[in-house]
């Protein structure tokens, strides 16, 4: 039996002429907005209306029409009210500890620590090879914690 796949999925369908249902809302409801506000300040003031009404209409065009790396400006509206609702840890601001060491601590046996060399390899042989070396009374102290 031969199933067909449906294709080009994400595409919404254009209901409204060259809009889709979801711009023809976004558009609706920003004119709605738009007359419910000159309506009521138009009476006070015709410029005010105006101010009013600008960014409404910058908003619902934008909503509506404008993509940003081929995303809906919704997306972009609701990423950026995430960033700014959430808290923030700026990592880079940390303040150091102070390293507070303890007087009765014994001291650590001096090891010798080669400086950085040039072979990777051979840096890992020698710290294989240090476990290897250490006597076996060593091993026994060290794993005890004396």
């Amino acid at each position: 039996m031969r199933f067909q796949v449906p294709q080009f999925i994400e595409v919404e369908d254009k209901v409204f002429g060259p809009f889709t249902v979801r711009q023809f809302i976004y558009l609706g409801g920003g004119a709605g907005l738009s007359f419910i506000l000159y309506t009521y300040l138009s009476p006070i003031s015709f410029i005010l209306a105006v101010l009013a009404i600008a960014p409404v209409i910058a908003l619902t065009l934008a909503l509506a029409l404008y993509k940003v790396n081929n995303r809906d400006f919704i997306y972009i509206m609701e990423a950026a009210f995430k960033y700014f609702a959430s808290a923030k840890l700026y990592i880079w601001r940390k303040t150091p500890r102070k390293i507070e060491r303890a007087e009765t601590a014994p001291e650590a046996p001096a090891v010798f620590v080669p400086k950085l060399s040039e072979s990777k390899l051979r840096d890992l042989t020698w710290s294989l090879d240090i476990n290897e070396n250490l006597s076996p009374g060593a091993n026994e102290t060290m794993r005890s914690g004396r």
